[in-house]
């Protein structure tokens, strides 16, 4: 497989309930996770997508319904890609951070984006009770040597991670209250379609 070419950084004309498929890639040009969405809106921090309970959230191998609501964010700036998960999340996760890289959109035909990203292996992850830890660094350095990672990739990817980990122990902005803004406002957005 090919990676995909050509990317936008912004969804120009994307509006409110749009139809967004997050595609997930690994370095070597294989498929990773794919995750549909509703567009909720954007911020200075990027642009926010609501996965509500029951998405098929799926891989090469592996798929499932989410179990509860998330809220994705694909920043304007950085090496990563955020969700979010609300109270209900069975393994009460609240923030799970991709280290990532090539982030950018493209559109769908007849309608609708898609969000693609190569998923670097490190992966910041906070609970409902405040811990946060740096996930995958074994396999990340596994995945180095195996995909010829390049030596200045590496880095920035170990510098995002670090970055990033120091960011969500510190609650800053969007890893705090930011979130409970958007939940709001993507459950309007379920209830309106449902209603």
């Amino acid at each position: 497989m090919s990676l995909p070419q050509g990317l936008a950084a912004s969804p120009e004309g994307i509006a409110e309930g749009d139809f967004v498929m997050a595609r997930a890639w690994k370095y070597d040009g294989g498929a990773h996770w794919v995750v549909p969405g509703r567009y909720l809106g954007a911020d200075d921090h990027g642009h926010w997508v609501i996965q509500p309970t029951g998405s098929l959230v799926s891989r090469p191998g592996s798929a499932f319904h989410a179990a509860s609501d998330a809220i994705c964010l694909f920043p304007r700036h950085g090496d990563w890609v955020g969700t979010f998960y609300d109270e209900h999340h069975p393994e009460r996760l609240r923030v799970y951070l991709d280290v990532s890289h090539n982030l950018g959109w493209r559109p769908l035909k007849p309608v609708g984006w898609e969000f693609n990203s190569i998923d670097m292996d490190l992966d910041v992850v906070g609970t409902a009770d405040g811990s946060v830890l740096l996930d995958d660094e074994d396999e990340f350095a596994e995945h180095a040597q195996l995909m010829a990672y390049p030596p200045e990739l590496v880095e920035r990817m170990r510098s995002a991670a670090a970055d990033l980990l120091a960011r969500v122990r510190d609650g800053d902005e969007p890893f705090a209250s930011t979130i409970d803004t958007w939940f709001a406002r993507g459950r309007r957005l379920v209830a309106q379609a449902v209603g």
